[in-house]
């Protein structure tokens, strides 16, 4: 069925969105503070961010089938709280072995409230807008985070950047605790059908997953080495902070877009463009050794995701009656995403950057092809009618 939550419950779930989604806004300045100031090279410094992503895909693959019966409150405010303890505890560690159990640490607790937080997500009135109202908090988030971070960490040194993402969830913990939002499985609202939590899973849904999974890899493999890329190519630490700062400012337009636009554009031709952008910006940031040319591709690149993540949540919210799939987004994104980190720094350490633009090539293409599968169900509406 469809709940409404509140003003305090929407805030808490964006709350959440925003601490259980920080990978997608810090993936550079992580990989670069763990290049630069902990002086791992770039396989060590993608295996850490890799490792953290690898906890998030175990947790919610694991809590996501019993996302009905947990304790969601308990679970989001308890998962925030710990992962907070552990990037803390980073921020006092300095070898690789303590890091790594840090990181897979954070990130079973961090995925485990997020798990919580998206699955009632898509058990809103209007799951689409909801989810766009959530990837707008995490663009504000992230133009603060950009405009913050980079100066605070050259001040006060790297290891800042795990005192704050310790902040950031232990802020998460708090919203969870006071305001989580509680769900009603037995009613119907406005003649919708209550979700089966024992229906299958449609096949269509599958493709969607895997497809959205495999931009995660693009978006990871990609976005971890953004920062690294212009250093390496020369561009100064002032500009590419500009860069991050714009990035996360267009983040936001996207996100309000995809939530005003759902009804006025086709989610397929979303679903078609998005891969195939995603490869073309990817490769101008790891070739372009202008620097226009690297600042406008990395610039729009994370909006892409944000964009189309969306109205593939949206629509895979509407298929999936059993309502299992989207308590497991984070491991739809998470598990593409762990790929990316490790991946990219092997084909930084082996090939050079170019290596990275190649493989976004086979990815892309692998998951325009399962994107569109998703509309091969003759009963899917690409422009769907927004609940009230």
């Amino acid at each position: 069925m469809s709940n409404r939550f509140g003003l305090k419950g929407n805030i808490a779930l964006m709350v959440s969105h925003c601490a259980g989604m920080l990978d997608l806004v810090a993936l550079p300045l992580w990989i670069g503070v763990l290049v630069a100031t902990y002086q791992f090279d770039p396989q060590q410094a993608g295996g850490l961010v890799t490792l953290f992503l690898i906890g998030a895909v175990l947790a919610s693959v694991t809590l996501a089938p019993k996302f009905k019966q947990l304790k969601r409150r308990a679970v989001a405010s308890l998962g925030f709280l710990l992962s907070g303890i552990c990037f803390l505890t980073a921020s006092q560690i300095s070898d690789f072995i303590p890091l790594a159990f840090l990181h897979f640490g954070a990130g079973v607790c961090a995925s485990a409230a997020l798990s919580m937080a998206h699955g009632t997500l898509a058990r809103s009135v209007n799951p689409h807008r909801l989810f766009a109202i959530a990837g707008f908090s995490l663009g504000v988030m992230g133009l603060l985070f950009m405009g913050a971070t980079p100066n605070i960490i050259q001040a006060v040194g790297g290891t800042s950047l795990f005192l704050i993402f310790g902040a950031i969830m232990m802020v998460g913990s708090l919203a969870c605790a006071l305001a989580f939002p509680a769900l009603s499985f037995n009613e119907s609202t406005q003649g919708q059908q209550a979700p089966n939590a024992n229906a299958t899973i449609p096949k269509s849904v599958w493709y969607g997953i895997v497809g959205i999974s495999l931009m995660a890899v693009t978006q990871a493999m990609t976005f971890s080495f953004m920062e690294r890329v212009g250093n390496d190519r020369g561009f100064s630490a002032d500009s590419i902070t500009l860069v991050l700062v714009a990035l996360a400012v267009i983040n936001i337009v996207a996100a309000a877009l995809a939530g005003i636009l759902e009804t006025k554009i086709s989610a397929k031709w979303v679903l078609i463009i998005g891969p195939v952008l995603q490869i073309i910006f990817a490769n101008i940031m790891m070739n372009a050794s202008s620097f226009p040319f690297y600042a406008v591709s990395a610039a729009f690149f994370v909006s892409l995701m944000l964009f189309t993540h969306t109205f593939v949540f949206g629509l895979l919210a509407r298929l999936d009656t059993s309502g299992r799939a989207m308590a497991a987004t984070p491991a739809m994104l998470m598990i593409g995403a762990a790929v990316g980190p490790i991946l990219g720094g092997t084909l930084v350490k082996l090939v050079g950057y170019h290596g990275i633009g190649l493989a976004t090539i086979v990815f892309g293409c692998i998951s325009l092809y399962c994107l569109t599968r998703v509309f091969a169900r003759q009963d899917i509406a690409t422009k769907p009618k927004l609940a009230l």
